[in-house]
């Protein structure tokens, strides 16, 4: 049983644990609010009905109804430069006075300075821009390119991947919460091989490195069998987080250019610096021929994404891709102009690298300490923990991952748990190292709670 947690005669250690961080809920008003949520919303998995309200956020933290406050090591990864970040709150009231919206057909200088700076940022000669209002739609726009610049229409992917909720997104996507639910075919031509995993891969007896490449030269197989597939669109470092095998994206890179597929990096959740570089895939030395970005990029208050080309793919100016109505909200592309300059004059890419590697050796000795660590793994602030049952046989211990969840909420602090396993830690890129190390004590003392 869990250091400092009881239950009563025949409740589960998870309910336990469950119930102790609970107490909260008996609030009146997050009691109120959470069955008005419940009531209002149509009710789906990871979102409605929810486990908690929130009343405040600021910086790191949240805040709830009840007052109780958490570290957000979630935060949707919207969150990199901390939430309410004084200057960029400053930036949109001021634009909100100078220019609150652009009809389509009618620029403005904002939307410009955003385009021209997003090119600048992204490697390679990418610099044809989009917007779109959600990393879904921007990953559509991206799908849409590929099509009509190759004049073919099918895709590899990998499972397990994400890549928006939206209907073309769901399909070139891999998780099974986004597919099964729809009835009948999804978008024809989605292909799918095996994610790069190769921590829990069962045909991995040669070591990551000959693994990984078995997995990129699926792709290439894929690539070749099919024959008329215009794009790979892909996550550089899955979210959950998996880190790629070295090499990986190297190989899939070379595979698409002799089979004449452009590559889609959808750097969604993990650009913008979080994981010490301020694209993912430049940890692996690629260039790839779309970017798709967003989250972060309003500075976690304006919603806003965009995908950005190489200059050659301006092929679709006969027909609209997009056509959004805040296409070019100058707004938003005030939030995401400011999110960039804050990124760049804090330093936080950097801080981000220097962060994530003290977290991770700070995080290493929980292995001999604890048997139900599998091992860690990730980049820069994006970091995860997986809980297993024993080391040797790696087998998924989900129960054991919700009780820590649960404790670590108990003792404030907020973070998701992916793969039904893996306690997965994305803090702000601003947080101190102090409130850092506080909360990898909370994460070491939970799961040592655990026991052998």
């Amino acid at each position: 049983m869990a250091r400092g947690l009881s239950h009563t005669e025949g409740e589960s250690n998870t309910s336990a644990a469950r119930r102790d961080w609970s107490v909260g809920q008996d609030d009146p008003a997050t009691r109120d609010l959470l069955a008005r949520d419940a009531d209002a919303f149509l009710h789906q998995s990871l979102s409605s009905p929810c486990v908690s309200t929130i009343a405040k956020a600021e910086g790191i933290w949240i805040e709830d109804t009840a007052g109780r406050r958490y570290m957000d090591f979630h935060g949707n990864s919207v969150h990199h430069i901390g939430y309410g970040h004084p200057r960029l709150v400053a930036a949109i009231k001021a634009q909100l006075d100078d220019l609150s919206f652009a009809p389509r057909r009618f620029t403005n200088a904002v939307s410009v300075e955003l385009a021209e700076e997003l090119g600048r940022i992204v490697p390679g000669d990418l610099s044809k821009v989009l917007f779109t209002t959600g990393g879904s739609d921007a990953n559509e726009v991206a799908l849409k390119i590929a099509r009509a610049a190759t004049g073919r229409f099918k895709t590899v992917s990998f499972w397990d991947s994400f890549h928006g909720a939206g209907f073309g997104a769901a399909s070139v996507g891999g998780e099974e919460t986004f597919r099964s639910h729809i009835a009948g075919p999804l978008l024809p031509g989605a292909e799918h091989v095996a994610p790069f995993n190769c921590y829990r891969c069962p045909y991995n007896h040669a070591g990551p490195e000959t693994c990984g490449l078995a997995c990129a030269q699926m792709v290439d197989y894929v690539l070749g069998r099919e024959g008329d597939v215009a794009a790979v669109i892909a996550e550089p470092m899955r979210a959950v987080p998996v880190v790629p095998p070295p090499g990986f994206w190297k190989a899939v890179r070379e595979a698409c250019h002799r089979r004449g597929a452009l590559l889609i990096m959808d750097e969604i959740p993990t650009g913008l610096g979080k994981t010490g570089r301020m694209f993912a895939f430049e940890h692996d030395e690629i260039v790839p021929d779309i970017v798709t970005m967003g989250k972060a990029l309003g500075g976690g208050i304006l919603p806003i994404a965009a995908m950005v080309a190489r200059r050659d793919l301006d092929v679709c100016g006969d027909f609209a891709i997009g056509h959004y109505t805040h296409e070019k909200n100058p707004v938003t592309a005030r939030a995401a102009l400011t999110t960039l300059a804050i990124l760049r004059e804090e330093g936080l890419v950097e801080r981000a690298a220097e962060l994530g590697a003290h977290a991770l050796d700070r995080l290493a000795p929980l292995a001999d300490r604890s048997p139900h660590v599998g091992d860690f793994r990730g980049r820069g602030l994006m970091f995860g923990i997986e809980i297993v049952e024993d080391r040797e046989s790696r087998t998924p211990a989900p129960d054991r991952a919700e009780r820590i969840y649960y404790r670590c909420l108990a003792a404030g602090l907020s973070f998701k748990i992916s793969a039904g396993c893996v306690l997965t830690l994305s803090p702000p890129l601003v947080i101190d190292r102090a409130d850092l190390d506080r909360a990898l004590s909370i994460v070491e003392e939970a799961i040592l709670a655990e026991g052998g």
